[in-house]
């Protein structure tokens, strides 16, 4: 029997969202999950402006936060087939930054629809300027590259989701380096603004990749996390994972295991709050995973099931068993989502 961990992102919604959406909602097993429980607790993130709750969440769990924000660099290059060097390695993900009237915005990354031959040409294109530098660029995928900056160390940047429809001003990369990171973006960009790459998106109505962002510093001395099943996730969490699957599909496979399983299929509904889509969303999670993992539970064949939800503010734990589901005096219910 196995024990797993089922980290959530984003299906606590927003407080003044929460009662329509959870009233909508017909999901029978992921209320027997929530309400059937031995043990649960929700608290509300110390500090968001750097990480979302369940990314701190991750880093802790994986040993990848040495100071208490992710570092997860080292140990997703390390996913890529990527040995880091000694020093201090950032991950970098090419971008689109929308110029509003008053501000700056950077779009979901996950809505780029980059594609491996067009990451490679602007990867290839903004390497010489980084080792120009002293800064080598490494390729992960599409999304997902790296650069070495051992003389940036200390630049506090924040995680693509902290800041991905947020004026960017709140977010600026700080730190004493911060100011040679801005010249090495102002650079690219000025690169980037006429590449055939840009020009042909543009003509398909495609978001031009007109920036990057780097963040989660940290030492090619770090830790390679544990056993980790990621479930339609970002690039740099699939780098840190054993094994990946763009929809939740072979759920007996991760059920026969013990592990951590993250599940990022409800994200981009959040981020932009669609909420339309995001209740599609998790509907068919309750087909495709929360029903499933109820069966096992009951069945006998996953021994301990501890879920871990968050929202952009708060994180809720819930630890659920077999025997927890016998609890048929407790009617289920999806009050803990709200």
């Amino acid at each position: 029997m196995s024990h797993i961990t089922l980290v959530l992102p984003h299906l606590l919604p927003l407080p003044e969202f929460a009662p329509d959406l959870v009233r909508a909602l017909q999901t029978p097993a992921l209320a027997a999950l929530l309400t059937r429980t031995s043990t649960y607790g929700r608290h509300p993130a110390p500090d968001t402006a750097r990480a979302l709750p369940h990314e701190q969440w991750l880093a802790r769990a994986l040993g990848v936060a040495p100071d208490g924000q992710p570092a997860f660099a080292a140990s997703a290059m390390r996913g890529f087939g990527l040995e880091p060097d000694v020093g201090t390695w950032y991950i970098v993900n090419p971008a689109h930054i929308q110029i509003a009237r008053s501000h700056s915005m950077m779009a979901d990354l996950r809505q780029l629809g980059l594609s491996e031959d067009e990451s490679r040409l602007l990867f290839e294109a903004a390497r010489p300027l980084c080792e120009e530098i002293g800064h080598p660029l490494r390729y992960g995928d599409a999304t997902t590259w790296f650069l070495r900056a051992d003389d940036w160390d200390g630049i506090d940047a924040a995680t693509p989701d902290t800041v991905t429809g947020m004026d960017l001003t709140d977010f600026v990369p700080r730190g004493k380096q911060a100011l040679p990171l801005r010249r090495l973006q102002n650079e690219v960009q000025m690169l980037w603004h006429a590449h055939p790459v840009n020009a042909a998106r543009e003509a398909r109505r495609l978001p031009a990749i007109n920036s990057f962002w780097l963040w989660g510093a940290s030492s090619s001395a770090g830790t390679a996390p544990g056993r980790v099943t990621g479930i339609d996730v970002p690039g740099w969490l699939r780098g840190l994972s054993d094994q990946s699957y763009a929809r939740p599909e072979r759920i007996d496979e991760v059920l026969a295991q013990d592990g951590l399983v993250v599940v990022g299929t409800l994200a981009a509904s959040a981020i932009a709050a669609d909420w339309g889509s995001w209740l599609q969303g998790v509907q068919q999670l309750e087909e495709s995973l929360f029903a499933p993992l109820h069966a096992a539970l009951v069945g006998g064949r996953v021994k301990e099931l501890r879920l871990v939800l968050s929202s952009r503010e708060t994180l809720a734990e819930f630890t659920t068993t077999a025997m927890a589901q016998r609890k048929f005096w407790r009617r289920p219910t999806l009050d803990r989502l709200s």
